[in-house]
């Protein structure tokens, strides 16, 4: 997997988690510039699921196998945009705490991406 990507994901991720923790924390629902910021981090993670595609394709295989890896590819792709989801059911500041454990769920897939990929 691409490692620079991999971790502009994640610090990406964590970047909208701190955001959203404080927004929750001052008490404040999930406003536009959340979900702007969501809609970066979910294209950080389309373009991780092509490279990842792209490299399976070119020949590439994961050390736990290729449905384990496309399955954390697919759930790194949709914890971000279901957190934002469900924070447009919840307008509180609960709203803001389910972003920010959405994009802290993302980070922690991406080090198993990583993990899993890796062969070292």
């Amino acid at each position: 997997m691409l490692n620079a990507l991999t971790l502009t994901v994640s610090l990406a991720a964590l970047a909208l988690a701190a955001w959203c923790g404080f927004a929750a924390y001052r008490d404040q629902p999930t406003k536009d510039w959340h979900f702007i910021g969501m809609a970066v981090v979910t294209v950080l993670a389309l373009a991780q699921l092509v490279v990842g595609v792209v490299r399976l394709a070119q020949g590439g295989e994961p050390d736990e196998g290729t449905v384990i890896f496309v399955a954390y590819l697919v759930g790194a792709l949709l914890s971000v945009p279901a957190a934002g989801f469900m924070s447009l059911v919840e307008r509180s500041r609960w709203g803001s705490a389910t972003v920010a454990a959405g994009a802290l769920l993302l980070a922690v897939l991406e080090v198993r991406l990583h993990d899993i990929w890796w062969k070292g």
